[in-house]
Protein backbone atom coordinates (compact mmCIF):
# COMPACT_ATOMS: atom_id res chain seq x y z
CA UNK A 1 0.00 0.00 0.00
CA UNK A 2 1.36 3.44 -0.95
CA UNK A 3 0.91 6.21 1.59
CA UNK A 4 1.19 9.82 0.60
CA UNK A 5 1.97 12.67 2.96
CA UNK A 6 -0.91 13.49 5.21
CA UNK A 7 -2.47 10.08 4.78
CA UNK A 8 -3.60 8.39 7.95
CA UNK A 9 -1.49 5.41 8.97
CA UNK A 10 -1.80 2.33 11.16
CA UNK A 11 -4.68 1.80 13.54
CA UNK A 12 -6.59 5.02 12.86
CA UNK A 13 -9.82 5.61 11.04
CA UNK A 14 -9.17 7.37 7.75
CA UNK A 15 -9.57 11.13 7.94
CA UNK A 16 -10.67 13.22 5.01
CA UNK A 17 -8.40 16.18 4.17
CA UNK A 18 -11.02 18.64 5.44
CA UNK A 19 -10.98 16.84 8.80
CA UNK A 20 -7.19 17.10 8.92
CA UNK A 21 -7.44 20.81 8.12
CA UNK A 22 -10.03 21.40 10.84
CA UNK A 23 -7.87 19.53 13.37
CA UNK A 24 -4.97 21.80 12.42
CA UNK A 25 -7.18 24.88 12.94
CA UNK A 26 -8.23 23.59 16.36
CA UNK A 27 -4.63 22.80 17.35
CA UNK A 28 -3.45 26.27 16.32
CA UNK A 29 -6.33 27.80 18.25
CA UNK A 30 -5.37 25.76 21.32
CA UNK A 31 -2.04 27.64 21.33
CA UNK A 32 -3.67 31.06 20.81
CA UNK A 33 -2.71 31.49 17.16
CA UNK A 34 -4.00 34.79 15.77
CA UNK A 35 -6.30 35.27 12.76
CA UNK A 36 -6.59 31.63 11.71
CA UNK A 37 -7.89 31.05 8.18
CA UNK A 38 -8.81 27.77 6.48
CA UNK A 39 -8.80 28.13 2.69
CA UNK A 40 -10.18 25.64 0.16
CA UNK A 41 -7.74 25.46 -2.76
CA UNK A 42 -9.39 22.52 -4.53
CA UNK A 43 -9.72 23.32 -8.20
CA UNK A 44 -7.19 26.16 -7.90
CA UNK A 45 -4.00 24.33 -6.92
CA UNK A 46 -2.59 20.94 -7.83
CA UNK A 47 -0.18 20.63 -4.89
CA UNK A 48 -2.68 20.69 -2.00
CA UNK A 49 -6.37 20.94 -1.17
CA UNK A 50 -6.33 23.23 1.86
CA UNK A 51 -4.23 25.97 3.42
CA UNK A 52 -4.35 26.73 7.11
CA UNK A 53 -2.85 30.17 7.70
CA UNK A 54 -2.29 31.75 11.09
CA UNK A 55 -0.09 34.26 12.87
CA UNK A 56 1.87 34.15 16.09
CA UNK A 57 3.17 36.96 18.26
CA UNK A 58 6.62 35.50 18.97
CA UNK A 59 9.05 32.74 17.98
CA UNK A 60 8.23 30.71 21.13
CA UNK A 61 4.53 30.88 20.25
CA UNK A 62 5.33 29.84 16.67
CA UNK A 63 7.15 26.79 18.05
CA UNK A 64 4.25 25.99 20.38
CA UNK A 65 1.71 26.23 17.54
CA UNK A 66 3.80 24.08 15.17
CA UNK A 67 4.46 21.46 17.83
CA UNK A 68 0.78 21.30 18.82
CA UNK A 69 -0.40 20.96 15.22
CA UNK A 70 2.11 18.18 14.61
CA UNK A 71 1.26 16.42 17.90
CA UNK A 72 -2.50 16.50 17.42
CA UNK A 73 -2.32 15.32 13.81
CA UNK A 74 0.25 12.64 14.69
CA UNK A 75 -2.08 11.42 17.44
CA UNK A 76 -4.71 10.88 14.72
CA UNK A 77 -2.19 9.03 12.54
CA UNK A 78 -1.47 11.86 10.10
CA UNK A 79 2.17 12.03 9.02
CA UNK A 80 4.06 15.27 8.52
CA UNK A 81 5.66 15.09 5.10
CA UNK A 82 7.92 18.11 5.33
CA UNK A 83 8.55 21.11 7.54
CA UNK A 84 10.34 24.27 6.40
CA UNK A 85 11.38 27.43 8.19
CA UNK A 86 12.68 28.14 11.65
CA UNK A 87 10.50 29.53 14.40
CA UNK A 88 12.44 32.81 14.33
CA UNK A 89 12.35 33.16 10.52
CA UNK A 90 8.82 34.56 10.36
CA UNK A 91 7.31 31.60 8.49
CA UNK A 92 7.00 27.92 9.33
CA UNK A 93 5.40 25.71 6.68
CA UNK A 94 4.14 22.24 7.55
CA UNK A 95 3.24 20.01 4.60
CA UNK A 96 0.73 17.29 5.38
CA UNK A 97 0.04 16.62 1.69
CA UNK A 98 -3.56 17.62 1.14
CA UNK A 99 -3.22 20.21 3.92
CA UNK A 100 -0.45 22.80 4.27
CA UNK A 101 -0.20 24.73 7.53
CA UNK A 102 1.48 28.16 7.39
CA UNK A 103 2.45 29.89 10.64
CA UNK A 104 3.58 33.48 10.14
CA UNK A 105 4.82 36.43 12.11
CA UNK A 106 2.48 39.37 11.41
CA UNK A 107 5.16 41.08 9.28
CA UNK A 108 5.86 37.99 7.16
CA UNK A 109 2.15 37.33 6.72
CA UNK A 110 1.60 40.81 5.31
CA UNK A 111 4.68 40.50 3.08
CA UNK A 112 3.86 37.10 1.56
CA UNK A 113 0.09 37.74 1.51
CA UNK A 114 -1.04 34.19 0.75
CA UNK A 115 -4.66 35.20 1.23
CA UNK A 116 -4.23 37.81 -1.52
CA UNK A 117 -2.29 35.46 -3.78
CA UNK A 118 -5.06 32.86 -3.42
CA UNK A 119 -7.96 35.32 -3.28
CA UNK A 120 -10.14 33.08 -5.46
CA UNK A 121 -10.03 30.36 -2.79
CA UNK A 122 -13.03 30.04 -0.54
CA UNK A 123 -12.38 30.83 3.12
CA UNK A 124 -14.11 28.05 5.04
CA UNK A 125 -13.11 29.20 8.53
CA UNK A 126 -11.79 32.44 9.97
CA UNK A 127 -10.98 32.63 13.69
CA UNK A 128 -10.04 36.13 14.81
Amino acid sequence: MFLKWGQVTEGCAALEPIEVARLAVDAASDKQAVDIVLMDLRGLATFTDYFVICSSDSPPQTAAIANEVQRQLHDKGVRLGHREGETDSGWVLMDFGDVIVNIFSPTARRYYDLEGAWSKAKQLVRVQ
